[in-house]
Parts: C-alpha cells; sequence; structure tokens
C-alpha cells in the first residue's frame, strides 16, 4: 500500500483513477470495514486503485470543541496497518487543520476528490465535508461536476445499537471491553514497549511486564483484565492491572500504570514491543488491608483469568 501525506495546497497527481472510500476511521470496525470494502469492490469490478482518504488529526482537536477527541482507538500507525490489511492500494492522510476546516464543500471536492482522479466515492451515510460540514452525501452529487459517481453506506448496527467509534469509545473508558469484539470486529489492543517499573510484583512472585504505550490509546478504566499479550511474535495469556497500585502508594500518579503478569513464562522482556489483548474485565482497583491479602487476590484473578481465556 502506498501511503502519501497531504495538507493544503497540495500539488499532488494520482498515479492512477481510484475508487476511494472517504473518513476518520477511528477503530476501523464493522462499520468503517464495509466502507472500505465496498470501495475495494467497486474498484476490482472497474479496474482502478482502491484509495482510503482518512485525516489526522481529529477535526475536534482543530475545531476546539469543548471535548477534542485527543486519544483514540487505533492511533495513526494502528490505523494505518488496519487499512493496509484490507486490501488497500493508496492511503491518502490529509493534515486537518484550519485551512482545511475552512474550505467550501467545492473546494473540498474540487482538491480532494477530483484532482485526485477519483471515479467513484463510498461514505457512510453521515460523511460530511467542507466548512461546518455543509457538504453531505446528499449534496456530493451536486459537487461531483459529474466527474465521480458515489455509493453511500448505511449505518451498521448489532443489538439494535448503531455501530460507531462514540460507542467503542464509551465501551473502552467503562471497561466493557468484551462488548467491543463484536462492533469492532476484534479485540480491543494497545501496544507499547515493557520498560522497567518498581519491580514490586516480582518481589510478591508476580512478575510483571510495565508496559509504556506508544500510541495515544484511550486507556480502559482501572481494574484486573483477563489479556493476552503478543512478544516474540508469540501470544501468551495473563493477567493486567491497569491502576495507581494504592495498596503500596498513597499519592496517585497523573497517569495509570499498565502491567501484565504472563502465565508460565520466565523469559526477559524488557525492550520488548508488546501488543496487549483485553477479553473481560475481573474487577475494579482495590486497596488492599496488607500483602498477603493482595497476593490471595491475584491467586484468584489469575484462575478466572486462565478460564475466561481458555
Amino acid at each position: 500500500m502506498k501511503t502519501i501525506y497531504l495538507s493544503h495546497p497540495h500539488k499532488m497527481e494520482a498515479d492512477n483513477p481510484s475508487v476511494m472510500a472517504l473518513g476518520y476511521f477511528d477503530g476501523i470496525h464493522r462499520g468503517h470495514q464495509k466502507v472500505i470494502s465496498t470501495a475495494k469492490e467497486i474498484a476490482v469490478e472497474k479496474g482502478v486503485d482502491a484509495s482510503v482518504m482518512t485525516f489526522y488529526p481529529h477535526p475536534s482537536v482543530v475545531l476546539g470543541r469543548s471535548t477534542p477527541q485527543t486519544e483514540a482507538i487505533t492511533p495513526l500507525d494502528d490505523k494505518i496497518d488496519l487499512i493496509e490489511q484490507l486490501g488497500i492500494d493508496v492511503l491518502y492522510i490529509v493534515k486537518f487543520d484550519p485551512t482545511i476546516a475552512g474550505l467550501t464543500p467545492q473546494q473540498f471536492v474540487d482538491d480532494y476528490i477530483i484532482a485526485l482522479s477519483v471515479v467513484h466515492v463510498v461514505a457512510g451515510f453521515d460523511f460530511t465535508y467542507g466548512s461546518k460540514g455543509r457538504g453531505t452525501m446528499d449534496s456530493l452529487p451536486f459537487h461531483a461536476r459529474n466527474k465521480f459517481n458515489q455509493t453511500i453506506v448505511d449505518k451498521v448496527s448489532k443489538h439494535d445499537e448503531k455501530v460507531s467509534s462514540t460507542l467503542i469509545r464509551s465501551y473502552i473508558r467503562e471497561g466493557a471491553v468484551e462488548n467491543i469484539k463484536g462492533v469492532l470486529g476484534r479485540h480491543y489492543t494497545v501496544k507499547g514497549t515493557v520498560v522497567q517499573g518498581d519491580q514490586r510484583g516480582r518481589t510478591i512472585g508476580f512478575p510483571t511486564a510495565n508496559v509504556d504505550l506508544k500510541g495515544d490509546y484511550i486507556v480502559p478504566l482501572t481494574g484486573v483484565y483477563a489479556v493476552r499479550m503478543k512478544a516474540e511474535d508469540s501470544w501468551m495469556n495473563g493477567v493486567c492491572n491497569i491502576g495507581y497500585k494504592p495498596t503500596f502508594y498513597d499519592d496517585k500518579p497523573e497517569h495509570p500504570s499498565l502491567e501484565v503478569h504472563v502465565f508460565d513464562y520466565e523469559g526477559n522482556l524488557y525492550g520488548q514491543e508488546v501488543m496487549v489483548e483485553f477479553h473481560k474485565k475481573i474487577r475494579g482497583e482495590v486497596k488492599f488491608p496488607s500483602v498477603d491479602a493482595l497476593i490471595q487476590q491475584i491467586n484468584q484473578d489469575s484462575e478466572e483469568a486462565r478460564r475466561i481465556l481458555t
């Protein structure tokens, strides 16, 4: 897949005509997958490239909304990997800034669709473009200047609820990670590097991998989770604690730690790039009256995680 970064104004000329899927696509969830796969299918039928256009950073960051979306289900590197796995030929990543935000709908179409030799556009029913989102899928045929056609993808639902990035974010923040696979199409994952922590887990018989996240991920609610972790090209089962370790510390740090105790593993993971896959929350974070009480609970958590992951 060819990845092209664009900022306004650009002088990019496409190598080939393409069918383009348009959207922000945080998460690449089932709805996004339908948009992108539809573009791919039409591209194959037409014998042209399949392209995707997405935007970075999230428009809410630039537009100054009350709660800017700085954390992501899929930070940019993850999004690129997932789109490539869907068989796309060209990925356009457009820098979303005040200039882009201020383009009229016609300017956006002229510069970012027609100028890139797009012959067909695929987007979700709620996709908007141009200043203040005044361009919609209903107005797109007018702005197309008879240069391309369009396909609108209806909403995708799961259990009568719209599959959306907003829904997935709420599941993550609530710790309801077991609900995510049905709407995302896969378990929620984060990536990071194993760094040295306070090594307290090792002293109580439960060594942990302290994971320093490498992207602006949404971190699940504090608590203990059944997880799988990929390291050294292998998947291993374990139990993950996200939190502030109140049994040992009275002062609460700015950010929670993410630590994984991998079952039946005796190697050294320091410096390793790992992926943590969340399956189910076991319990919330608790301050225990003693270290012995904590050890007893970790044993119970580990048994429960083994049961969940079998």
